[in-house]
């Protein structure tokens, strides 16, 4: 296991000294598409901070007008998601798409460009991000193929914790890490296993050293530029629980080590996905095996509330309200039913569109620091019926935080 670390730590110190590939002026001339499709996919990448990174599918339209020293350009532009997390350090254009069995996203893009004495800037797009295929197309098409679910649906984050601390007791990391984003998650049928679920998230290095008992909570991540990230992958089934965990580490982009006496910065990481427990269920502590005891138990399931019995119903599982297309139709399993508990369209708190938000039955004290971040749901709640799936790709300029009501304790 730390031989294949240091590996994979070797692996992406190449992709981070890789040179971005350079990009193409754009001129005002006949040929300005292709050069300045290549511009506005840069840029929507190195402002899309969640999620995937997308590559340029097709050009649909672009329009020049000329002005004073220049022009203006706007593109039309079809984007497809990589399987490159935005942490990742390997170059969009050398990502690999998805297939559609394995739930492709697009995004539809119209791109804002001015170019003046020679430079041009991107300066507005706003993208439609969404599935290619809705999981009701999906499940008609391939009843057996997995369908995409909510970024907070109970049961995957459920899945995710479980695989956040088993990889938290068998790795050789020095520190712990914790959950920063939960990418994408993947929910199918198995005949010999129930339900299962098949997850991409992101977990980052915090200040707790991996051989103390310390409870999650207490454990803040490093600064982002001085924190490790890795990106990972977990298989759960209902009937066999947590079957793989395999994580990618990144090395952190600081690494200057700390002057004598010199202790680690504190910053803010005001996107952290945040794990809440319901209630009589505290987290657990921090118990590696260099620590005494040997193996750690297993952290405490959470209530069930009915989870699982009968045809699955999954909670935090349906659409956004006003959704459109996503989820309707005949159960396709995962994606297709309404979060219990739901009041009708637009009352309580916010709909947590985009999985930005504490998993359905969180009761107990929140930890509002952490939580509060994700009650606005994506692109500062800009996006609020989006579907909650996908990270969509935030518009430029962002809009401006909406005015979110204070939020009551359960």
């Amino acid at each position: 296991m730390k031989a294949l670390n240091v590996l994979v730590l070797l692996a992406s110190v190449v992709l981070l000294c890789r040179a971005s590939p350079v990009l193409e002026p754009v001129m005002c001339n006949e040929d300005h598409s292709a050069a300045a499709a290549r511009m506005a996919v840069h840029d929507i990448n190195e402002h899309h901070k969640h999620g995937y990174k997308f590559r340029l599918s097709e050009i649909k339209e672009n329009k020049m007008d000329k002005v004073e020293e220049g022009c203006t350009i706007e593109l039309h532009l079809d984007l497809l998601e990589t399987k490159c997390h935005s942490i990742s350090p390997k170059h969009f254009e050398d990502c690999e798409t998805r297939q559609e069995s394995s739930g492709a996203v697009m995004a539809n893009c119209t791109v804002m460009m001015a170019v003046k004495d020679g430079n041009a800037n991107v300066t507005r797009y706003d993208c439609d991000t969404r599935q290619v295929r809705t999981n009701r197309e999906m499940s008609r098409m391939c009843p057996d193929c997995p369908t995409l679910i909510p970024l907070n649906s109970h049961e995957a984050l459920t899945a995710i914790e479980k695989a956040v601390h088993e990889e938290n007791i068998n790795s050789t990391n020095e520190h712990f890490y914790v959950l920063q984003e939960v990418g994408r998650v993947m929910s199918g049928w198995m005949s010999s296993q129930g339900m299962y679920y098949s997850s991409e998230f992101v977990i980052v290095e915090t200040h707790c050293p991996m051989g103390s008992r310390i409870a999650i909570q207490a454990c803040d991540p490093l600064c982002p530029d001085r924190a490790r990230h890795a990106f990972c992958r977990s298989f759960y089934t209902k009937g066999s629980g947590l079957r793989s965990v395999d994580c990618e580490y990144y090395p952190a982009l600081n690494t200057t080590a700390l002057g004598p006496g010199e202790k680690e910065p504190q910053c803010q990481y005001p996107h952290l996905m945040h794990l809440p427990r319901p209630a009589g269920h505290p987290s657990p502590a921090v118990h590696h095996p260099s620590a005494g005891g040997g193996r750690p138990p297993p952290p405490p399931p959470p209530h069930a509330h009915g989870h699982g019995q009968g045809p699955p119903s999954f909670a935090g599982s349906g659409p956004p309200p006003h959704a459109h297309g996503h989820g309707h139709g005949p159960p396709s399993f995962a994606g297709s039913a309404p979060p219990p508990h739901a009041h009708g369209h637009g009352q309580g708190p916010p709909s947590f569109a985009g999985g930005q938000g504490p998993p359905p039955h969180a009761k107990g004290p929140i930890n509002r620091e952490r939580v509060l971040p994700f009650f606005i749901g994506p692109c500062n709640g800009f996006l609020a019926y989006s579907d909650p799936a996908l990270h969509p790709i935030c518009p430029k300029p962002l809009p401006e935080p909406r005015n979110i009501p204070e939020l009551a304790r359960p």
